[in-house]
């Protein structure tokens, strides 16, 4: 026989089972809405669904810009650089300087693209509150921003033989490298 402090367990336990799934319930929809906000997506139709599988009209999340081609590379690029000179230059850059230098010409220096690009998919995610709450502008700034900031504008940089008056890209790379990574084909 069940004794009135069982009863009162079992009604707890169900208490705690019914706020779990309206709790559920809520972090669902907030993700569904970061991801419409965001254009991500993030799972199934149905609360608990597994994440939808790509269905070839896109990317499920946001690709490097390294393995981007043609006008999908163009047009990331394009947002890249909005950003970059929207709101990473007029609202985090101070004076260049011999140590701390920036190349108007940035698109240039393909190294400094993918630290940039980098670093923008970092931001597009921490200043979202829906995503990380709103300690993620400081954590963007302490773990991505500033030493990505110190490596571009470093002396070591791809910035180091900029000046005001002249614009120096480094040519470092090697030919071409047959790679994993590669998608077209010699027909040699």
């Amino acid at each position: 026989m069940p004794t009135p402090n069982m009863i009162s367990m079992a009604e707890d336990i169900e208490d705690l089972k019914a706020e779990l799934a309206a709790m559920r319930g809520k972090v669902e929809a907030l993700a569904r809405s970061a991801a419409e906000a965001t254009g991500r997506r993030t799972g199934g139709t149905e609360p608990g669904q597994p994440p939808e599988e790509e269905d070839g009209d896109g990317w499920r999340y946001p690709p490097f810009i390294f393995l981007l081609e043609g006008e999908e590379l163009y047009a990331e690029l394009r947002l890249l650089a909005e950003w970059v000179e929207g709101v990473l230059v007029p609202g985090c850059l101070g004076e260049p300087s011999a140590e701390a230098r920036w190349c108007h010409l940035w698109t240039e220096h393909w190294d400094a693209v993918g630290a940039l690009h980098a670093l923008w998919l970092a931001w597009q995610e921490l200043t979202d509150p829906a995503v990380c709450g709103y300690t993620g502008p400081s954590t963007w700034y302490r773990d991505h921003y500033r030493p990505c900031m110190a490596a571009l504008r470093g002396p070591g940089g791809p910035f180091a033989g900029c000046t005001k008056g002249e614009h120096r890209v480094e040519h470092r790379l090697p030919g071409t490298v047959p790679s994993a990574w590669c998608t077209t084909q010699d027909d040699n």
